[in-house]
């Protein structure tokens, strides 16, 4: 079988199981040698369909070294490497294309869902629509009072809430595309190519506008500046690269929106809330009755499951988070699957089975509330907290 024929079978098998992602890993890996811009089309459908960011990053980069070193694009021992154009940008500009030559290196995607995909959580989407999306929506009203298109938003609240899935929402209500950013796919073991990394990421955004930024693990890199070692030394030189890009120091943000996530919001740098940079918020909180059940429905859907009720497993779930109910219907597959290989027959999931489970499962966001209550207590607030405070007390939380 030639290559190009074992190339077809893979892809028509990727084709057949689209969320595969290991399959989708193994097909890029194999295009790489053999056709390293049909790789990096294929990285992007793995990051759209959930691959992880820090594998996304590794891929993207393998790409972009694959498609250099592909005749007519990179150097080959017998072809001196052509004289580049001198383009009309500042030196720091061209040393950060030196550093990542393709265009397209953070893989700005354009995501498929919408919040009108984010079931439940009400509460969360009117008050995003408030303070974030209306003006946004509204080009020509914002622009009558004087407003740019762009912005900043802090997501925060417990781990496991959907932050990320949420960012993907507004990016597809917005109809922008979508750059996800971790600290492992900024930190480098060389002096200032973190500072060029997230120019880099700017740079892609702007050049790809309409274009939202997402950070994720935000207080890992906006964390408090303080005195300290290296590596507090090291955060502090990144943190200061980020605020010159959010003030568009070099370069206006016009149709760049910058995203954060967060589990720890009293931990960000005050210099990145004040205005005009990261001053809006929202609280992303544990999935609502409506929202667990449709989580629910969807992890179960096309697996052996005895006409389940979501609705009540809902009700016996309240205060756990997507993860959570991620690690309840799969352990409720796990004993059905277990207690199938011991019977020889088919052992459904049940609602009951799901119930028991349950009792038996501590929500994690409770550490969260638990973490969260000095802060409210003894920090200071500038209005962050507001929504959180709302809701601890229509819960009759301390």
């Amino acid at each position: 079988m030639t290559d190009e024929n074992f190339i077809d079978v893979i892809a028509l098998a990727v084709d057949a199981d689209p969320d595969n992602l290991a399959l989708r890993e193994d097909f890029i890996t194999l295009l790489l040698e053999e056709d390293p811009a049909r790789a990096a089309e294929q990285v992007d459908e793995y990051a759209a369909r959930g691959g992880a960011s820090q594998k996304v990053g590794l891929l993207r980069a393998r790409a972009t070294a694959a498609r250099l070193r592909a005749p007519g694009i990179g150097p080959t021992q017998n072809t001196p490497r052509p004289t580049p154009v001198e383009p009309e940008i500042e030196d720091d500009e061209v040393e950060d294309e030196q550093a990542y030559p393709d265009a397209s290196v953070w893989g700005a995607e354009r995501p498929r869902v919408t919040l009108n995909d984010v079931a439940g959580l009400a509460d969360v989407k009117k008050h995003l629509d408030q303070t974030f999306l209306a003006p946004l929506r509204n080009p020509e009203m914002a622009a009558a009072f004087g407003q740019t298109p762009g912005g900043s938003l802090l997501m925060y609240g417990p781990p496991g809430c959907g932050k990320t899935f949420i960012a993907r929402a507004i990016a597809g209500d917005l109809g922008a595309n979508f750059i996800h950013v971790t600290l492992a796919d900024l930190l480098s073991k060389w002096l200032g190519e973190s500072e060029r990394a997230i120019q880099s990421v700017f740079r892609d955004a702007r050049a790809s506008a309409p274009c939202v930024i997402f950070f994720d693990e935000f207080d890992a890199l906006g964390g408090r500046r303080s005195s300290g070692g290296g590596a507090s030394a090291t955060m502090r030189t990144i943190l200061t690269q980020l605020l010159e890009e959010l003030d568009g120091v070099r370069s206006t943000n016009d149709g760049v929106y910058f995203l954060a996530a967060t589990n720890r919001p009293w931990d960000i740098d005050g210099a990145l809330r004040r205005p005009g940079r990261i001053d809006k918020t929202v609280l992303v909180l544990p999935p609502d009755a409506v929202a667990r059940a449709a989580i629910i429905q969807n992890a179960l859907e096309g697996k052996p499951a005895d006409n389940v009720d979501s609705i009540e497993v809902a009700a016996a779930t309240d205060g756990f988070s997507g993860a959570d109910l991620s690690h309840l219907t799969g352990s409720a597959l796990q004993q059905a699957m277990s207690e199938s290989m011991s019977s020889g027959n088919l052992v459904p999931v049940t609602t009951k089975s799901l119930i028991q489970i349950a009792k038996g499962i501590t929500p994690s966001t409770a550490t969260w509330f638990d973490q969260v209550a000095p802060v409210l207590e003894y920090g200071v607030d500038d209005g962050t907290f507001d929504q959180l405070r709302a809701y601890r007390v229509a819960r009759g939380m301390r």
